[in-house]
């Protein structure tokens, strides 16, 4: 028997009209899909705006909701279509490049007492270098890894939510991986 708070369950509540049900649903997912939003289109305002657009047609077809994979698949492959959209409406057809900072108050938490702030600037450099080798693989690439980063899915969750078989979605990770790895100076 499924569990009371499974998103599945929880996306049909909203569907026979329990609003908390969505309350749970949207704060249990706000952050991992905002980030990838986020990461795939460069820019906290466009990230904002498909962010909001997958929400409100998530909200328009609660009606006709109904399990035929895992919520998080139903809900990334929206957040999939909506990004491939927001392609395609670029001029240049990619995404603009990674220049805001996704956490800007994180300079703000303050550091534990044994680390100097030249550690905490190595890592901020690490961290930026990183975001910016990620806004650099193709996005196809970007997405499977996000995916997995960000959502938690699997090959076959990563697969299905973009359309792929469960191959080319490996192969994309496997780049993904290898090219970050491969920047970044790690040997596996």
């Amino acid at each position: 028997m499924e569990h009371n708070n499974a998103d599945e369950t929880l996306m049909m509540r909203y569907r026979d009209g329990d609003a908390q049900a969505f309350e749970w649903l949207y704060a249990r997912h706000k952050g991992p899909l905002y980030r990838y939003l986020l990461r795939q289109c460069g820019n906290a305002a466009s990230a904002e705006e498909l962010f909001q657009d997958i929400w409100l047609k998530l909200v328009n077809a609660r009606a006709n909701y109904s399990v035929k994979a895992k919520f998080t698949t139903y809900l990334y492959r929206m957040a999939h279509n909506r990004v491939i959209d927001y392609y395609r409406s670029q001029t240049r057809g990619l995404p603009v490049s990674f220049e805001d900072d996704d956490a800007p108050d994180m300079d703000a938490i303050p550091a534990a007492e044994h680390e100097q702030p030249e550690q905490q600037e190595d890592r901020r450099r690490q961290a930026e270098h990183l975001l910016n080798l990620l806004q650099a693989l193709p996005e196809a690439q970007r997405e499977a890894f996000l995916l997995r980063q960000e959502a938690g899915f699997s090959l076959e969750e990563i697969a299905e939510t973009t359309g792929v078989t469960r191959e080319t979605a490996k192969s994309r990770l496997r780049y993904a991986v290898a090219k970050l790895r491969q920047n970044l100076g790690v040997t596996a």
